[in-house]
């Protein structure tokens, strides 16, 4: 039995390293607008340095124990991915951009996790000082997986999935059942328990998707039900309706009227490019001795 859970372990280790490099992975379209826009635009660096101080403050957990090599492996290969992106960032970013992300850098990689270093290896030993770093990993996780409910809240309100991609949400999922089950076969809590919220919130996201994919914003429907308040359907199909006769197609119908044809049916057709009367088609009603023909009147 002992080796059975050994081997599950190990598969799930694997598999959760596979998907959650391709985790890693997903910025890349992100960064190919980058380069070949030359400009950050209005992409932010907080999630790739969060992403960078999570991976961090892993392995330091991971080395303070003795049975979760795997996780090392994943986390440093995190390290290097984040920290091209970061570098990818701070090169394309304009000035003011790059300046937040340096001080977001100090404070978050260099102060807050020095800091988790420095404590935990002058306050705490032994087990104590793993216990705690592992506390300090399973918050920090959960605060993290807590982060998406923001996009959720954003999805259910718009009901759109424009910026909610399908794949790495799947992913995530995925990635969250492998540690999940990881953490589980090896008795480590501080690993399970935050893939558990971050399975929960996964799946939601999933759900959501398929929910309001083939769905229309909620801001063309505002649009709409602005637009029909402020031009009732009554006044609207009468802008609809074609100008029957400017000042110049007047002058015409007194000049008919003024030689005997009958004005009442007029002007049968009238088309109106721009402000102008381009061309306008009459088809007077003729007197007693005159006969009835259409008079073509070019603007």
């Amino acid at each position: 039995m002992s080796g059975t859970l050994a081997h599950l372990t190990l598969a799930f280790g694997l598999l959760g390293n596979v998907v959650s490099f391709m985790v890693f992975l997903a910025p890349i379209p992100t960064f190919y607008k980058v380069y070949k826009k030359k400009s950050t635009e209005g992409f932010q660096s907080a999630p790739y340095v969060v992403g960078l101080f999570s991976a961090m403050l892993w392995i330091y957990y991971a080395f303070l124990k003795s049975n979760v090599l795997l996780l090392i492996t994943i986390n440093s290969v995190g390290c290097f991915i984040e920290t091209l992106y970061i570098c990818f960032f701070l090169f394309y970013a304009p000035k003011k951009a790059r300046m937040e992300s340096l001080k977001l850098i100090v404070l978050l990689i260099v102060v807050g996790f020095g800091l988790i270093v420095v404590l935990t290896q002058f306050l705490a030993s032994g087990v104590t000082r793993g216990v705690i770093v592992g506390w300090i990993c399973l918050v920090f996780s959960l605060c993290v997986f807590v982060a998406p409910l923001g996009v959720l809240r954003q999805v259910i309100k718009t009901k759109s999935v424009e910026y909610m991609p399908i794949l790495l949400s799947v992913a995530l999922t995925l990635s969250a059942v492998m540690w999940f089950f990881y953490g589980l076969l090896l008795g480590d809590f501080n690993i399970a328990i935050p893939n558990v919220l971050g399975f929960t919130l996964s799946v939601i996201q999933v759900i959501l998707y398929f929910k309001y994919k083939n769905k229309k914003p909620v801001f063309d429907e505002k649009i709409s039900e602005l637009e029909a308040k402020s031009y009732p359907i009554s006044d609207m199909e009468e802008k609809k309706k074609p100008q029957v006769m400017d000042h110049k197609t007047k002058d015409v119908v007194k000049h008919c009227a003024s030689t005997g044809f009958d004005v009442l049916p007029v002007v049968t057709h009238l088309e109106v490019t721009g402000h102008d009367a381009s061309r306008a088609t009459f088809e007077p009603k003729a007197g007693p001795n005159v006969p009835s023909h259409i008079i073509d009147v070019a603007a």
